[in-house]
């Protein structure tokens, strides 16, 4: 029935002209990893900081992976990465034969804890480990401590990956997150606030950096006639396709962030009489999209996480989990973590809602209906 068709937790939202410049490539016969699309891609991504060179990659995960390689990353070496968050942040630290070292989040913004930051460092110094690099994730959305942060890695003369693979369009004292340390990572996958299908970014505010990550990208190929290789490359640049899409992606992510933050305040708004469920708000500085809407349940509560997350899927609507913390996942058992119990309670008691942009009024009145339904309010 119409009335129960499916909501999706955050599907790909096309603006229409997307269709146009991807015709453009078809008639220019650039259907190729490279191309007039890509560069005008890369461009349109530069402007979100005026200082900061782009290089469109097949992922984010590519991108941190060439980030760690540019950083210098070795095999053995140790890497500091935030705990909450998705498998994507912390799989390029064994790309390279690192160690992950997982950071657990603070309470305010469910990110990267300072205090256990600089206690890790300390500690891994003393041991004589000194990490080689951080990964930084700002979680959907969410502005980390960045000031803190950064001061902290400077300190000790470490390099910040700054994971902003769902933070397009955030920011923290009017400056786009991603844009703040060594490295920046965007995202483009087909649940992201803007999409290519798949794809994404590395940013620096080093040119010479930046050719160096297309160069690896591309396989590594010596600029000579024939096929010249003196070091190991990869096959992670974008294409002129995927390009094109993101190109006419871009233009609405400006209004995709406003939709993004109606959606959460909606819901906000909407399920305020119920004292069981609390929101992440922004903290001083800080500028979220919102990507997804997460809420968190009381402990205490008869109705958990997963109950109202399968009351909610009979009714045909999506909702998922927050990210189980990566210190707790089986492939990452043996990394040593630094942790105050912070992301295992949020993950223990937190939600996703349907966040896509394309989401009407009524779609979001029927998820509230249902979570209301639920503890019959």
């Amino acid at each position: 029935m119409k009335e129960n068709k499916k909501i999706w937790l955050s599907p790909p939202h096309m603006g229409g002209s997307e269709r146009a410049f991807v015709q453009e490539a078809f008639d220019l016969n650039w259907i190729a990893p490279s191309g007039p699309h890509l560069c005008n891609f890369e461009n349109e991504l530069s402007k979100l900081s005026k200082d900061f060179d782009v290089a469109a990659l097949s992922s984010g995960t590519a991108a941190i992976h060439l980030a760690l390689i540019i950083a210098g990353v070795q095999k053995d070496d140790n890497v500091i990465c935030s705990s909450f968050t998705f498998s994507a942040s912390a799989n390029p630290i064994k790309y390279v034969g690192a160690n992950p070292i997982f950071i657990d989040s603070e309470k305010e913004s469910w990110n990267m804890c300072p205090e256990l930051l600089m206690k890790a460092i300390k500690q891994m110094i003393k041991l004589n480990q000194k990490p080689k690099a951080i990964i930084l994730v700002h979680l959907y959305g969410m502005p980390a401590k960045i000031e803190e942060i950064v001061n902290i890695a400077n300190s000790f003369q470490i390099p910040i990956i700054e994971d902003a693979a769902e933070a397009l369009g955030s920011r923290y004292k009017q400056q786009q997150l991603g844009t703040f340390t060594d490295y920046g990572v965007f995202s483009f996958n087909g649940n992201k606030i803007i999409t290519t299908s798949g794809g994404g970014a590395l940013v620096c505010n080093d040119k010479k950096k930046i050719l160096k990550a297309r160069f690896l990208a591309t396989q590594a190929r010596e600029n000579v006639a024939h096929y010249e290789h003196k070091e190991v490359g990869y096959n992670y640049r974008m294409s002129n396709i995927c390009a094109a899409i993101g190109l006419g992606q871009i233009k609405f992510l400006h209004d995709r962030v406003i939709r993004k933050r109606e959606i959460f305040n909606f819901y906000k708004n909407a399920l305020s009489s119920i004292k069981d469920i609390t929101f992440l708000n922004e903290t001083k500085g800080s500028f979220s999209n919102y990507w997804l809407t997460t809420i968190l349940l009381n402990s205490n509560s008869t109705i958990d996480r997963e109950k109202l997350r399968s009351h909610l899927a009979k009714y045909n609507i999506e909702s998922r989990p927050l990210w189980k913390p990566m210190h707790l996942q089986p492939i990452f058992k043996d990394c040593k973590s630094y942790t105050n119990g912070v992301s295992e309670d949020l993950f223990n008691r937190g939600l996703c809602l349907p966040s896509g942009t394309s989401m009407k009024n009524k779609d979001l009145e029927r998820v509230v209906s249902k979570i209301k339904e639920l503890y019959e309010v």
